[in-house]
């Protein structure tokens, strides 16, 4: 078995069953709720014996009822997983759970899948069996922390070994890779594994993300064939990363997160050892340092990795305890200091790891005090938290109070961020803000009520933040580090210019200048003498932040730009001085995403919402977009008002969907989704508020029904941030209906027709406060020739006998994003399924789509690779294979009908429309050129010409490409699209362009 996977169990003394181990049994706020999802799982007796024996527990174990109650009601994520599989419910809470952890890693190491397909499944399923294991375990007491986090870490490593001894497996069957050893293929394969954080360390929470560095000994690699270890292993890491972390129906195994190899933004996923320890040992960083303190090899060569880390020893445990090192030291707090969601210790909303007094500053006290001593004493060189607390005081570097203090906050925090987490399966640390989420955590923590966990809360951050405040009581301030930075006076300050210049301005004498222009007060933001005080002060952290950026003249001058656009400066200079994180995005925006900046320069008031600690949360929920919409317009007095709410809003959400692309806290495949969420939330709020408005002048029609169809992108949750709406609205009065009630009636057609401008007029036109979207009505029956409206018996005549192929192909997409009732919606669903799947000849078929690209070819063929929707092999090629094979096959097929073309090629596979072959390659080109697609439109907004872009811009679009520059990135894309155009030959046809005589 899998060393590394299981050692954390080798030892473990195994106890009785979960439900002889009820020390916790959480309250519940509706039990008769609860109760409900019980009683799911019970009615199924006699037919089920799990079901039957699941009564018979609660029988006979008095606690095992209200347990059982409390997690139901308590933990969605988990009740889903208990009554999804009655009888895998009923042998966890039979089993002692370190005897079923055991048996799912040792399951998982004997995966022997047949297809990556049956490995991501297998793979699924058993982690969903490990967290309803462990979740029952916890909650109820049974094991400790240690065992839980243990567990995890352990399935994480064993995992990706399957992972890996499959995908070296099917290289060595292609004859590329010669594995000593076939049955275990990554012993001695020179690819290395390093688990990283929280996994390195055997400490990972519920929804953690993996952190690892993928390296290779290119001496070591049995490679055969021809092929080459670079191309192999990063093929093979993309391959690993796809099998661990993409969503399917049954779930994920683990997100995976390669961003803590060295420089990142520049070196491919997989690096070689050679390479990895050139850049240590001249350019690592002192968080690398930290980081590396947890690095462990987890799967794959671990003789090799264990070489590895050897290795670059020195690097991370300095000879002597000298001053540089706790000057590193402090650098690694300051930088603490500055990251994300800390702030003022509190429970509603509070970041359990990040936030004042969290679990963060607990593991720092301990690295920190590593870094310093571990070079001196390799027994604090371990990577647990709780281990190495005691290790410290050991060697008299704290007392056993701190010990004793910091090990209870330390378990205490880590529950409940594993509550936080049980609550629905996300990586989260915030506790909820409202008091019934914040009840649910108090309760499955196992306290009677939430006055008292909310003390022991504060009293546990409380504890943290005192012995963390005191590791540097001294701390000198950023600035020192920086030099001078003086700009007052009229020659330039000779050791400011050299600051500059050192901190990466080319051009120190003209960034000197412009600073020197605030100063005299020539922008509106800076006339006061309070404004330019606050600048001052504002002066080492914004220069800082400014360097930090890939292009620091380029990020001064728009920064300089956005200054004189403001109309005052003193609260933004205050809220910069405050936010360093809010200075930081502000920094990166001005430096990476033009089009970012200039919506920044005109609405300032979009930084406000960066400040709230959500936006470094999940992405809203629509529920959540529909809320804080609701609540904005609410507030409006009149119609214009509501409009303008509406366009602050939109830019707001907008504008924080491309700050969290930009700073990694959304990856750039969920763009199009949170844009779409937003834009329909949109529609749907403001048809309202316009039906409404029509009706003060015009009144209603009685018994009439309006809905918006969505289609193109945002019908297929694809948009991106310069996306236009594509929508047709469809009507149907009642049948005696002759005109609308109101005080200047209008006939039925023209009563339609009005609101559907207005809908138009209140989506697209320019207020006070900007525009929205831009919308197009072409894609109605009568394109741009008849009404705005459209009745829809008329669309559905029409679909049925007049529609031309390519509109039934944009049919494909089609969403009702809005309605005035379900029932309206569901008629118009149903119509559109029978529409889509009627018979149709397929060769005719396939002639209109070919015919249909070559027309389009014609008119708006490229040869530019960058053109990623236009250029043959793009995504018009993607997205009209997926179109011609739902059409072709809906008839005997209807449910391989999905708006998204990601989902519509993965169900066209599922249902062997489309090989595993075309499916995949189809399914990886479109997700990159969606991920570059996404960067590309919410950073700019001419077209892209890559000599010309901004470096921060070439960054992004080389990270959101997985590639080590932009010269492989152009190698990948051109190699794709011509994949792809060969595909849709293959599949559809070839693409004939005739020329006009």
């Amino acid at each position: 078995m899998h060393e590394q996977g299981t050692a954390a169990f080798s030892s473990t003394v195994e106890a009785g069953p979960v439900m002889e181990r009820l020390n916790t049994v959480p309250l519940c706020k509706d039990a008769a709720h609860a109760q409900l999802f019980l009683d799911d799982v019970l009615k199924r007796a006699p037919d089920d014996k799990a079901a039957v024996a699941l009564a018979d527990l609660i029988d006979e174990i008095p606690n095992l009822k209200p347990f059982l109650l409390g997690v139901f009601g308590n933990s969605p994520y988990l009740r889903e997983l208990a009554i999804s599989d009655s009888a895998r419910l009923v042998d966890i809470l039979m089993a002692s759970p370190e005897a079923r952890i055991k048996d799912i890693l040792k399951q998982t190491d004997d995966l022997n899948a047949d297809s990556e397909a049956d490995l991501m499944r297998s793979l699924r399923l058993l982690k969903q069996d490990l967290a309803l294991t462990l979740g029952l375990a916890d909650i109820s007491g049974a094991v400790e922390l240690t065992t839980v986090t243990a567990a995890l870490s352990s399935f994480a490593d064993v995992s990706l070994d399957a992972a890996i001894n499959f995908c070296l497996s099917d290289l060595a069957a292609k004859g590329k890779f010669a594995p000593e050893d076939p049955e275990d293929p990554g012993r001695d394969s020179g690819l290395i594994v390093l688990a990283m954080g929280k996994h390195g360390a055997m400490e990972l929470n519920y929804s953690s993300d993996i952190d690892l560095i993928i390296l290779y000994d290119p001496a070591k690699a049995p490679m055969v064939g021809g092929a080459e270890a670079p191309v192999e292993f990063v093929r093979l890491t993309r391959r690993l990363v796809k099998i661990m972390q993409d969503r399917t129906a049954d779930g994920y195994v683990f997100r995976t997160d390669l961003r803590l190899r060295p420089d990142p933004g520049a070196t491919p996923l997989a690096m070689s050892v050679p390479a990895a320890l050139a850049y240590y040992e001249a350019l690592g960083q002192n968080w690398e340092r930290a980081a590396l303190i947890k690095a462990r090899p987890c799967a794959a060569d671990i003789m090799a990795g264990t070489a590895f880390l050897h290795e670059i020893t020195p690097f991370v445990w300095r000879k002597y305890l000298d001053f540089a090192a706790i000057a590193d030291v402090q650098s690694i707090k300051r930088q603490i200091h500055l990251h994300k969601g800390h702030g003022a210790i509190a429970v509603a909303g509070h970041n359990v790891k990040l936030g004042r007094g969290g679990i963060r500053e607990v593991e720092f006290f301990v690295q920190t005090q590593q870094l310093i001593a571990g070079g001196r004493n390799p027994a604090l060189r371990g990577r647990r938290t709780l281990h190495m607390l005691e290790r410290l005081t050991e060697a008299g570097w704290i007392k056993d109070d701190a010990r004793d203090e910091l090990t209870e906050a330390y378990i205490f925090l880590r529950s409940v961020e594993h509550r936080i987490q049980m609550l629905n399966d996300e990586q989260t640390q915030l506790l909820p803000k409202d008091e019934e989420g914040l009840t649910r955590i108090a309760w499955l923590m196992g306290f009677a009520n939430l006055a008292a966990f909310k003390t022991a809360l504060v009293h546990q951050l409380k504890t943290v933040q005192r012995h963390y405040a005191e590791l540097f009581e001294d701390e000198p301030a950023l600035s020192s580090e920086l030099g001078n930075l003086v700009f007052t006076g009229d020659d330039h300050d000779p050791d400011t210019l050299e600051t500059l210049s050192r901190l990466g301005f080319k051009q120190p004498s003209d960034a000197a200048s412009i600073v020197k222009a605030w100063h005299f007060g020539r922008y509106p933001a800076v006339r006061s003498t309070k404004s330019r005080e606050r600048l001052t002060e504002l002066h080492p952290v914004l220069i800082k932040a400014l360097a930090d950026t890939d292009n620091a003249d380029v990020a001064l001058r728009a920064f300089d730009g956005f200054l004189s656009k403001l109309p005052a400066g003193v609260q933004l200079f205050a809220l910069l001085r405050s936010n360093p994180q809010l200075l930081h995005l502000l920094a990166t925006v001005m430096g990476a995403a033009p089009r970012l900046a200039e919506t920044v320069s005109r609405r300032v008031h979009v930084l406000d919402s960066v400040l709230d600690p959500a936006f470094f949360g999940a992405m809203p929920s629509v529920v959540e977009f529909r809320d804080g919409l609701d609540l904005t317009l609410a507030q409006a007095r009149f119609y214009e008002e509501a409009l303008d709410r509406a366009r602050i809003f939109a830019q707001e959400q907008q504008f924080l969907i491309g700050l969290r692309l930009l700073s990694d806290t959304l990856s750039s495949d969920k763009v199009g989704f949170a844009l779409a969420r937003l834009a329909e939330v949109v529609v749907d709020r403001l048809l309202s508020r316009v039906i409404d408005h029509v009706a003060e002048s015009h009144g209603r029609i009685e018994g009439g029904e309006i809905a918006v169809l969505a289609m193109g992108k945002l019908g297929g949750r694809e948009m991106t941030a310069s996306s236009d709406l594509d929508l047709i609205l469809l009507y149907e009065p009642p049948e005696d209906a002759t005109q609308s009630d109101g005080k200047r009636p209008l006939a039925v057609s023209q009563y339609y027709t009005r609101l559907t401008q207005r809908l138009v007029t209140a989506l697209s036109a320019p207020t006070a406060e900007g525009s929205l979207y831009e919308v197009d009505f072409r894609l109605r029956p009568s394109g741009n020739a008849g009404p705005l409206a459209t009745h829809l018996d008329g669309f559905l005549s029409y679909q049925k006998t007049d529609a031309w192929t390519w509109e039934h192909m944009a049919l494909t997409r089609a969403r009702v994003i809005a309605s005035t009732s379900t029932a309206f919606r569901d008629k118009i669903n149903d119509h559109l399924r029978a529409t889509l799947a009627q018979q149709r000849d397929r060769a005719k078929l396939a002639d209109d789509v070919r015919t249909m690209r070559a027309r389009i070819e014609k008119e708006k063929g490229t040869k530019d690779i960058w053109e990623l929707k236009q250029v043959a092999g793009g995504l018009v090629d993607i997205e009209f294979i997926a179109q011609f094979l739902q059409l072709a096959n809906a008839t005997s097929k209807e449910d391989i009908f999905a708006q998204g073309t990601d989902d519509a090629l993965t169900k066209l596979r599922a249902a062997d429309m489309l090989s595993p072959d075309d499916a995949d390659l189809l399914v990886n080109a479109l997700r990159l050129y969606q991920r570059l697609t996404q960067v590309l439109r919410m950073v700019l907004t001419g077209k892209f010409v890559a000599s010309e872009a901004p470096r921060g811009v070439l960054d992004l679009l080389v990270k959101a490409g997985a590639a080590p520059d932009l010269q492989r990135l152009e190698l990948e894309l051109s190699e794709t699209q011509i994949a792809v155009r060969s595909a849709f030959e293959r599949i559809v046809g070839p693409v004939e362009i005739v020329e006009d005589k």
